[in-house]
């Protein structure tokens, strides 16, 4: 489906947060050991609103011990924020499957 950046302060997707702060998007939980950060490049105007064009994905370690740069962990750049939020569910999903402690 069509996922509409308004002004709702918090929305989800795939059951996990989405908030969007200007021109950066952060998806997942912050009590995780990863999250998905993505910058927005360029937009263009879609039915009478400005939408995300190209946007810079990163899957990011939450640990904040580390530096900044050491924290990336995968990054992207993609077309449309649907493209982009797909792509950085399938990381956060692996990389929290990976990191979660064996049953």
């Amino acid at each position: 489906g069509f996922i509409t950046m308004a002004f709702t302060p918090k929305l989800t997707y795939k059951g996990k947060p989405l908030v969007r702060c200007g021109r950066e998007i952060y998806y997942g939980d912050l009590a995780d050991p990863f999250v998905i950060f993505m910058q927005v490049l360029t937009t263009k105007e879609e039915g009478g609103a400005q939408v995300a064009d190209k946007l810079h994905v990163m899957l990011m370690s939450t640990d904040a011990s580390r530096p900044l740069p050491e924290r990336v962990v995968k990054q992207s750049s993609k077309s449309g924020l649907y493209t982009a939020l797909e792509i950085g569910s399938m990381w956060l999903e692996r990389a929290l499957r990976e990191t979660a402690p064996a049953k």
